[in-house]
């Protein structure tokens, strides 16, 4: 599992596209992502993995940014604390955790 945090730059609202982007970012939450690592799973290649991952969902320019923040291991029946919460207040999960496929 692989969670990101999402920020957006409020400053480049103004900006005309000249000279420097105003810098004004706030934290806007986050996605989890799941990369399946079937039957076979070598510990000696989670940072390329991780490296993998990341080419696929880190973004970086002057209106957004999601870059990793943080990184497990889980079982396949792992949920998400944002998918508990679906299950319990809302009695299903209507926003999984996305897949990455490499």
């Amino acid at each position: 599992m692989v969670t990101t945090q999402y920020r957006e730059n409020y400053g480049a609202c103004d900006w005309d596209g000249t000279g420097a982007c105003p810098q004004y970012w706030k934290n806007k939450g986050g996605v989890d992502y799941f990369l399946s690592l079937g039957s076979v799973f070598n510990p000696d290649t989670i940072d390329q993995l991780i490296t993998k991952v990341a080419a696929r969902v880190e973004r970086w320019n002057n209106y957004v940014e999601e870059y990793i923040v943080n990184w497990s291991i889980e079982a396949d029946d792992y949920l998400t604390p944002f998918e508990k919460d679906q299950l319990e207040y809302e009695g299903e999960i209507k926003y999984p955790a996305k897949e990455v496929i490499l």
